[in-house]
């Protein structure tokens, strides 16, 4: 995160953290970097796993610049991917 805000502080650019729900639990990383990218650069695509099974939770967490990711959210919310509506918004922090 150190990084990301140095780069913003730096270039005026701001970053925002997206949650993708109702993933198909066959759908990677890679996969999720390449559905976002179609909108802009992505810093990071995740997807959370069990940590016993390793299997997908149905969700995920992508990272790009606020203008993009706004964008992509309202492209991609509801959208059919992988056989499944996702569910795409800004991801709310953590307390």
């Amino acid at each position: 995160m150190h990084c990301n805000f140095t780069f913003s502080y730096l270039f005026g650019v701001g970053f925002m953290n997206i949650y993708v729900g109702n993933l198909n639990y066959r759908t990677s990383s890679e996969d999720l970097n390449s559905e976002f990218e179609k909108f802009g650069a992505v810093i990071s695509a995740k997807i959370v796993s069990d940590r016993d099974t390793g299997r997908s939770k149905g969700y995920g967490f992508v990272e790009m610049s606020d203008e993009e990711g706004a964008e992509a959210i309202k492209a991609l919310n509801d959208a059919l991917v992988g056989g499944r509506n996702l569910r795409v918004n800004e991801a709310k922090p953590r307390n």
